[in-house]
């Protein structure tokens, strides 16, 4: 994606802001978006595995996915 950017500068010629096509735009949050929404499945996989390491060490029995699955069904 080739973006024309324009620049909006104060009066000693520091950059303040940005212009760039709506559509760049919308490309640009769509992207981001899903940026965000790996990093929570990221995180909530790296949350999950730390739970398990506690639990593991606590000598905590934890729920199968069988178990999670034939309750959900229910």
């Amino acid at each position: 994606m080739t973006t024309k950017v324009q620049y909006i500068v104060d009066n000693l010629g520091n950059k303040i802001s940005v212009v760039i096509s709506y559509s760049d735009w919308e490309k640009l949050n769509l992207q981001y978006q899903k940026l965000l929404n790996k990093l929570d499945i990221l995180e909530g996989i790296k949350d999950s595995i730390l739970e398990i390491r506690k639990s593991r060490k606590e000598g905590k029995k934890l729920q199968t996915l069988t178990d999670f699955l034939n309750k959900s069904r229910s």
